[in-house]
C-alpha cells in the first residue's frame, strides 16, 4: 500500500466496520424512468459483500445477518443488495451501501432473550368461566331427545 493511501472503511456500529473492498458494485441497466436514456445508460447497482467470508463480521452477526437477509444470500453466501431507486449511479450506488449497513446494524443487535412466563390464577379462571359459559350456549341449542314425541 503506498504511503500517504487512506483505506475507505464504512463504520457500521462503534465495534463493526467493513473495509470498501469486501463490497464489489456492479451496475447495470434499470427499468423505469428516465425516458430515452433508461435503454443506454447502466444506473442500477448491483452490490455484493461476501457474508461468510467477511473478516469484519463476528460470528453471531454472521449467523443473523444470513437469517434476516433472507432471499438476498445466494448459496456461497454472498449477500445481493440491488438499487435503482434513484437515475445516477452514485445516489443508487449510496442507496445500496446505505441498505447494506441498516441490515447489517439489524443483525448486530442481539435479541432479547425470551423468559417463559405462567399465566396467571386469574387468567386460567376466566377461561374455564368462558369455556363453561360456550358449552351451556352450545348445550341450549341442541334438540332434546324427547322432542320428536
Amino acid at each position: 500500500m503506498p504511503s500517504g493511501y487512506v483505506r475507505n472503511v464504512i463504520q457500521i456500529t462503534r465495534t463493526i466496520s467493513i473495509d470498501e473492498s469486501e463490497i464489489r458494485c456492479d451496475f447495470i441497466r434499470a427499468s423505469g424512468p428516465g425516458g430515452q436514456n433508461v435503454n443506454k445508460v447502466a444506473s442500477a447497482v448491483q452490490l455484493r459483500f461476501d457474508v461468510r467470508n467477511s473478516p469484519s463480521l463476528p460470528g453471531d452477526v454472521r449467523e443473523r445477518l444470513i437469517r434476516i437477509a433472507g432471499k438476498r444470500i445466494i448459496g456461497s453466501g454472498i449477500l445481493i443488495v440491488i438499487a435503482r431507486r434513484f437515475r445516477t449511479q452514485e445516489r443508487n450506488r449510496q442507496d445500496a451501501i446505505n441498505r447494506l449497513i441498516e441490515l447489517i446494524r439489524k443483525a448486530a443487535e442481539k435479541p432479547k432473550p425470551r423468559r417463559q412466563t405462567m399465566p396467571t390464577v386469574a387468567s386460567k379462571k376466566r377461561r374455564l368461566d368462558f369455556k363453561h359459559h360456550r358449552g351451556g350456549t352450545k348445550r341450549l341449542r341442541q334438540s332434546s331427545p324427547h322432542a320428536d314425541d
